[in-house]
């Protein structure tokens, strides 16, 4: 190669060369936050013991019969809302025709038998008022009429119940509610105490929960409470506080579900006032998450910079920090689409 050529290539690649190295990446300022700065306040806030439990409805019951039948029919499926006095399961009731034919048979027969002792005994009290009859006949149709009596009564007391017994071959909702098991389908053989259906109604929910006995204090039934059954706050009224051993009473509240905002068995907690205690709330709509951690935009040099905080529980539209602010510290609640 000529040397005058290879002198300018070697010109060329040490330009070159030295033009990529003067090039040093700068670096990107972040995108400013655009928002409203908002203060954070320092507030005073009931201090709360907190008592777990869960939220079961008030009324439930688990339905069985007192016969021993075949199931011919059993109306509602799992979930199907019924009402009082529904009919929900119908046993075969066939042997009860045949008994109920037999103690029909008997109340005649009783009813026959004490006509005829009451008919013989004024006979007989006719005849010895005038001396007609000894009084041994007259002890005798008295005794009659009072075995005839007592005849009628146990006829009269088989048939109610055997009335009372038919009444169990049709099995109906005690209230109104939905079924939440179904034990048994059609063709099934049902035995006296076995479970059938079982019928709650959500419209109440109870809870119950564990709290020192120092607490129980001032609680009494009527009282209102403030509740939360899976994180939705709640208000509820107290029905009972009863010991529960280990120093400790037992809480029982109410909670209305006219509208089924709450479902039974629920996790909830009754939250007990303790007192009071320095907060130190956010807006929440400033918060920013990214994974597990929380934080919020601060307006610093120019900047919005993120600061990671710890933060409790939620206090209407505001958060409570437990770490990481104080109070006369401000905060960035962005615009939508800024954060």
């Amino acid at each position: 190669m000529p040397r005058g050529r290879a002198g300018m290539l070697l010109l060329v690649s040490a330009t070159i060369a030295g033009c990529g190295g003067s090039k040093e990446p700068k670096p990107v300022a972040p995108p400013p936050v655009t928002g409203q700065a908002v203060a954070v306040t320092d507030t005073i806030r009931p201090d709360y013991f907190e008592a777990t439990g869960v939220a079961d409805p008030v009324e439930r019951a688990t339905l069985s019969t007192r016969l021993m039948a075949t199931i011919t029919a059993v109306i509602p499926l799992e979930g199907a809302p019924v009402h009082r006095g529904d009919v929900l399961v119908r046993l075969d009731a066939s042997d009860l025709d045949a008994k109920r034919k037999q103690v029909a048979a008997g109340v005649a027969e009783a009813t026959a038998m004490h006509d005829l002792a009451a008919v013989t005994a004024s006979r007989m009290r006719a005849l010895y008022a005038d001396s007609a009859a000894p009084k041994a006949q007259l002890d005798a149709a008295t005794a009659g009429l009072a075995r005839a009596t007592s005849g009628l009564a146990a006829a009269q007391a088989a048939a109610a119940e055997l009335e009372a017994s038919a009444t169990y071959a049709e099995v109906r909702a005690p209230f109104d509610g939905i079924v939440t098991h179904r034990f048994v389908d059609v063709g099934a053989f049902a035995a006296p105490g076995a479970p059938l259906l079982m019928v709650e109604a959500s419209d109440r929910l109870r809870i119950s929960a564990a709290i020192p006995a120092a607490l129980a204090r001032g609680m009494a039934k009527g009282g209102r409470i403030q509740a939360r059954l899976e994180s939705v706050a709640a208000e509820a009224t107290i029905e009972g506080v009863v010991p529960s051993g280990g120093n400790l009473y037992m809480v029982n509240a109410i909670v209305a579900n006219g509208g089924g905002k709450f479902l039974a068995g629920s996790a909830a907690t009754l939250l007990v006032t303790t007192g009071t205690r320095h907060v130190v709330l956010v807006p929440t709509a400033s918060l920013v998450r990214q994974g597990d951690l929380v934080g919020v935009r601060r307006r610093m040099h120019g900047t919005a910079e993120l600061t990671w905080l710890r933060i409790g529980g939620v206090v209407g539209d505001r958060t409570e920090v437990l770490s990481g602010l104080g109070a006369g510290d401000s905060v960035l609640v962005p615009s939508a689409g800024a954060r």
